[in-house]
């Protein structure tokens, strides 16, 4: 006889802003929620964890009191069907903090770190999704085979919802928008 994990039933079924709202930050860790339906992240590593902090400490910092930069929470795009995302950074309305759910309308800009596994998502899905819901500014860290980070940054064409190209940084960032900031990923 073969053994296998079950997965819940709730993997198999749509669920509602509703219930998600209901559920615990410890059920909705590591998870995003696409068109309703649950898509489990695989754990993070090391190599995709460092940037993005060293990233948002550094965003955090050049933002000012307007904005406020972290790590790992949901961002709501849509409520029907839900669809929630988990951006690496999350650059967002300091007078926004207590606010639950944290909507497109809260958020500047966006990063995501792309590590085997996820680039499609990183650099078709999210994207498209993203500029759909008006973030302003997409940021994507790809982890290059130098093993010194590329950038790319996309900038919002509202009229098209979409992203036009911004500028393309290798290891070091040293950006105008959305605000100026400088951190040196090559060194992380």
């Amino acid at each position: 006889m073969t053994t296998g994990m079950v997965a819940p039933a709730w993997m198999h079924t749509q669920i509602s802003a509703e219930q998600y709202d209901s559920w615990s930050e410890e059920q909705c860790a590591g998870i995003e929620i696409v068109d309703g339906m649950v898509v489990v992240s695989p754990s993070a590593s090391k190599r995709h964890d460092r940037p993005a902090r060293v990233l948002a400490d550094a965003l955090d910092t050049a933002a000012g009191p307007e904005w406020n930069a972290d790590t790992d929470f949901d961002v709501r795009l849509q409520d029907v069907p839900l669809t929630n995302r988990r951006p690496d950074v999350t650059v967002y309305r300091a007078e926004s903090i207590d606010i639950t759910p944290t909507r497109p309308e809260h958020v500047l800009l966006v990063v995501e770190v792309v590590l085997p596994g996820s680039e499609t998502t990183d650099r078709i899905v999210k994207t498209d999704q993203y500029a759909k819901s008006g973030i302003p500014f997409y940021w994507r860290v790809e982890q290059a085979a130098t093993g010194v980070p590329i950038i790319y940054t996309y900038v919002l064409d509202p009229a098209a919802e979409a992203y036009r190209d911004g500028e393309v940084f290798t290891g070091a960032i040293k950006a105008a928008a959305p605000f100026p900031v400088t951190v040196d990923l090559g060194a992380v």
